[in-house]
């Protein structure tokens, strides 16, 4: 890509609501704009790690055997008011932002999607052969956040992946649970980010057991977590379990309880949650009458899991975890560019040829950005430690003239 023809508004000035790191560099580094409170607009630099991010996700589902899908964005209020999620005495209802059609019918605009994956699956699938099932999507969600802040980490429109498991009984979906911790164990490997998941409280999407994924943050962390130490290195192990991960302590604040680690080595820490799982059980599939026929003919509820990863807030998670004082260090797997073309004197015809001819040869193979402005090199250099391009392949006149680069 050509800078020239790029939209890449860099900029110093930016509001001073802006406190954490990741939320001053997306703005300073125009990968976002904010709408109005709480709503961002996503620009091509922004984009392009957003989709490398959610491909990556996309990737360690499918090879699960998790199946895309994409759930109706306008949603029934009715379905909502069924699950009891929009209900007046519902923690959720006020999060939900309401509207009606010409006709006054009401809908939704869901911050997650149970209801209607279980009215998808409820007219789909009707025989017990047909019920293990795990469906995703990573769409734009919706919540009325009364104080929006810290950026894309608590917004009022946000990306998410959303897994929502079926499965015939508690043990299978249990398994279904495990298949989805694991993948998510490897995406953040893959990522190359540490990650402590946690035992976690099932607040209001109900159920009875949850787990959440949280990247140690002591300077800007909104959660505390509580974990063993050695569970550090049973999380690096290729044979992970369930059973093996539950012999370890690991749990979110509120589940935490001093008397059952006064022997072990606890690590406190503060944390941003990025990941979250449900066993559901039937409480939606009960609520929504989403029914399937056993093997005798009677009519059974499938067990339900939903799982979640808040896709921008990830993004802004790797950047708390990912900077210096000079601007984003993105990790290899979604940098937004595989290295960067840096022509310091983009007026010199050799230099500009030399460039241009490095530029036709690389872009078809890596993901490249070619500074063919004519900035100043303090200008150039200093956006790309802004932007985070790990490689710089730097051209100057002289560089040209001998047929060599320089990188940085």
């Amino acid at each position: 890509m050509r800078l020239s023809n790029y939209l890449l508004p860099t900029t110093k000035d930016i509001s001073s609501e802006a406190k954490l790191m990741s939320h001053k560099l997306m703005l300073k580094s125009g990968m976002i704009k904010q709408s109005s409170s709480g709503v961002y607009s996503w620009l091509p630099l922004g984009l392009n790690v957003l989709n490398k991010l959610a491909n990556l996700i996309r990737v360690e589902l499918n090879k699960i055997n998790c199946h895309e899908i994409v759930l109706p964005s306008l949603q029934l209020l009715s379905i909502w008011e069924k699950s009891g999620r929009a209900v007046e005495d519902s923690d959720m209802k006020s999060q939900i932002f309401h509207i009606k059609d010409q006709k006054q019918t009401a809908y939704v605009l869901p911050p997650s999607g149970e209801e209607a994956v279980a009215e998808l699956f409820k007219s789909s699938v009707h025989s017990y052969k047909d019920v293990s099932k795990i469906l995703y999507q990573i769409t734009w969600k919706f919540r009325d956040e009364i104080r929006p802040r810290h950026g894309v980490m608590r917004a009022k429109e946000f990306l998410m992946k959303d897994a929502y498991s079926f499965d015939v009984n508690k043990e299978k979906a249990l398994i279904s649970y495990e298949k989805i911790f694991k993948a998510y164990l490897e995406v953040f490997k893959k990522i190359g980010l540490r990650v402590i998941p946690v035992l976690a409280p099932t607040g209001a999407m109900g159920g009875n057991y949850s787990h959440e994924f949280h990247v140690l943050s002591d300077k800007n962390g909104e959660s505390t977590i509580y974990y063993q130490e050695e569970l550090n290195n049973y999380l690096k192990d290729d044979e992970f379990s369930l059973k093996g991960y539950e012999k370890f302590y690991a749990k979110e604040e509120e589940k935490h309880v001093v008397d059952d680690c006064k022997t072990l080595k606890i690590i406190k820490s503060k944390s941003i949650e990025v990941g979250h799982l449900f066993y559901l059980g039937t409480k939606y599939s009960k609520s929504l009458n989403c029914t399937y026929q056993d093997s005798n003919g009677e009519l059974q509820f499938p067990e339900m899991g939903c799982y979640g990863i808040g896709v921008t807030r990830l993004i802004a998670a790797i950047i708390e975890s990912c900077h210096d004082d000079k601007g984003i260090i993105w990790p290899d797997a979604i940098s937004p560019f595989k290295l960067a073309i840096i022509n310091i004197k983009a007026e010199d015809s050799v230099c500009r040829e030399f460039s241009d001819k490095l530029y036709a040869n690389l872009s078809g193979k890596y993901d490249v950005l070619y500074d063919d402005t004519n900035k100043s090199p303090g200008k150039k250099f200093a956006d790309m430690d802004l932007i985070g391009i790990n490689l710089e392949i730097i051209i100057g006149p002289k560089h040209a003239a001998n047929k060599k680069v320089e990188l940085k």
